[in-house]
């Protein structure tokens, strides 16, 4: 079943469903940049990759600071490819891409490392295919900490729990306000 107009599902919904099934993303992504930080020897990253929960790939490339300052800026680029993660409570099936040439941008700035402030952004469409059609596009802001990473002394880690994702999923089905804590 697509879901449009008449397709049996509310524009609300829809709407809310088109950013669900990237919501387990947002902290795969954070993951790997943490990951991918923590690995880097020089500006650049190390590619990091997971698969979805049920499909597909997420691929994090990019560059962080270098250097002896306790403040660090992430430039990353997320890719996903076929991309599907279980999302509860719905029995739509919707997998995502990005463009080729259009990778989604997330930018974390740290302050104060290695209890530092975590701020930064999400940015980027995603197309859709399965029972939600076309692209959505996410608009995200990003707050919490991290901390010292007590399995490796060198490493740094974000702090579970205090990390906020708000800001909105715009698709055809119109604006989800999202306001989560991971």
């Amino acid at each position: 079943m697509t879901v449009g107009c008449g397709g049996g599902v509310d524009s609300d919904e829809a709407a809310a469903r088109a950013y669900l099934g990237l919501d387990g993303m947002v902290g795969k992504a954070l993951a790997l940049g943490f990951d991918g930080f923590n690995a880097a020897t020089s500006a650049n990253i190390p590619p990091q990759s997971t698969t979805g929960d049920v499909s597909g790939v997420l691929d994090v490339t990019g560059q962080v600071d270098q250097g002896a300052s306790p403040n660090k800026e992430m430039r990353l680029r997320l890719a996903l490819t076929d991309y599907e993660d279980a999302v509860p409570d719905t029995d739509l099936v919707v997998t995502y891409a990005t463009g080729e040439a259009a990778p989604a941008a997330l930018t974390l700035s740290l302050r104060g490392i290695p209890d530092a402030t975590l701020t930064g952004t999400l940015v980027g469409r995603f197309f859709m295919t399965g029972d939600l059609e076309g692209p959505v596009d996410l608009d995200l802001a990003i707050a919490g900490r991290t901390e010292a990473d007590p399995a490796a002394a060198d490493n740094i880690r974000r702090v579970v729990g205090t990390t906020t994702v708000r800001g909105t999923a715009t698709s055809e089905w119109g604006t989800y306000a999202i306001d989560v804590t991971l």
